[in-house]
């Protein structure tokens, strides 16, 4: 039993510091952010306290309402097309098609670019001058138009070009995983009982794949939050305004604008919105179903 506890002791003194560098490494700069938020910090922190002043002035900055439009727009189109083209790509290679190896490492071969190489490959294929528009015009087709880098309105959507062919090899993989994992019984017993490919997808397979389902959305989440790479590269938040997002809002506003207190506000914002929308989830998919297991 001493020898036990003595074991005991040891494992926790182990972890100790793991735990102080993630306290003090997320937590501690999380409750840092939120408190400089919170005071008229300029170009370095002070501690000059102003309560909510530097929320109230970034709601009403028009600069962060069109981000936050943006990032709604980009997140929800984003994670919709990645997910049916990621579930229709993982369907395809899991009828054991030919050359499934290499057609799985083409459709992945993206997704180990960095969003800084995805951008200046589709700012090229875009610009009206060099890209695809150019390659059409000299092969006779000269009403062919393709100049969205450069309109205001539809400037977003060829962001959410770039980012669905970065992404979309990812949820395939993940996809394809979920399907690989169905009981082949259950494909057997749908074809004895004539039950149509399709209905057995809806009703059968996609119930079934709800965890990798889930797992996509959550990694797209972060992954439209954090996008600031791809935003820069292939567009600048530009023209105008037409694809800034929050991340290069805050990021404009720290090291250009040396404006450490809306910059931290808007970082806070953010932070609220990951807590809001997963902490709901992380509870309803783990700790829910462990104490319904009890």
């Amino acid at each position: 039993m001493a020898r036990k506890q003595k074991r005991s002791w040891g494992a926790t003194l182990t972890i100790i510091p793991f735990w102080v560098l993630i306290l003090g490494a997320y937590v501690g700069t999380m409750i840092w952010t939120v408190f400089i938020s919170m005071t008229s910090s300029k170009m370095l922190p002070n501690s000059t306290f102003v309560g909510f002043d530097q929320y109230r002035r970034l709601f009403a900055t028009d600069r962060w309402n069109i981000a936050v439009h943006n990032i709604i727009i980009y997140g929800a189109l984003l994670m919709m097309l990645c997910l049916v083209i990621g579930f229709l790509m993982a369907v395809m290679l899991d009828s054991r098609i030919r050359a499934e190896d290499t057609v799985r490492t083409i459709v992945l071969y993206p997704y180990a670019m960095s969003f800084i190489v995805t951008g200046l490959i589709w700012q090229w294929m875009m610009n009206p001058t060099v890209g695809l528009e150019k390659a059409m015009h000299d092969f006779g087709w000269t009403s062919f138009s393709f100049d969205w880098l450069v309109t205001s309105d539809k400037a977003i959507y060829a962001l959410v070009i770039a980012g669905v062919w970065q992404a979309s090899g990812l949820i395939t993989a993940l996809m394809l995983a979920g399907l690989r994992g169905i009981d082949q019984d259950i494909w057997k017993a749908s074809r004895v009982d004539g039950i149509p490919t399709w209905r057995v997808y809806f009703s059968i397979v996609l119930p079934m794949m709800r965890p990798t389902i889930v797992t996509a959305v959550v990694l797209m989440s972060l992954s439209v939050i954090k996008a600031y790479d791809l935003v820069v590269a292939l567009t600048g938040g530009g023209p105008g305004l037409s694809t800034d997002v929050p991340a290069k809002f805050i990021m404009d506003f720290f090291f250009e604008r040396a404006n450490i207190g809306l910059a931290t506000a808007a970082c806070s914002v953010l932070l609220a919105f990951v807590l809001v929308f997963f902490t709901p989830w992380f509870y309803f998919e783990y700790f829910r179903e462990k104490k319904g297991n009890r």
